[in-house]
């Protein structure tokens, strides 16, 4: 069975590229644009993976990632462009497996 991960980031070139890189390394991807959308795909799709950007619109992604560790374990990678040591450590605090920061190489 095919993992499907989803990609959460307000600026659709950055989900384009994972979205390129990801499937072509064998995976499915599903995205959203905002926190919102985030939390009903994820509710929906039960991905096996969120790539999650910290900035977004409506809710950000340290939102995103309280209200899905009430209710999962899920892995959550951060994607931010928060470099700061403090913006690490909270990220990971709040339940985020690992945080990597902008601009990356895919």
């Amino acid at each position: 069975m095919m993992e499907t991960i989803l990609i959460v980031d307000d600026d659709a070139h950055i989900r384009e590229i994972l979205r390129y890189k990801l499937v072509e390394a064998g995976y499915k991807t599903i995205e959203a644009g905002n926190g919102s959308e985030a939390i009903e795909q994820f509710t929906n799709l039960a991905p096996d993976l969120l790539i999650l950007d910290i900035m977004m619109p409506e809710m950000d992604g340290t939102e995103v990632c309280r209200e899905i560790r009430q209710t999962s374990t899920t892995p959550i990678i951060f994607l931010s462009s928060k470099d700061e040591e403090i913006d690490r450590i909270v990220g990971l605090e709040l339940g985020g497996d690992d945080y990597v920061t902008k601009p990356f190489s895919p």
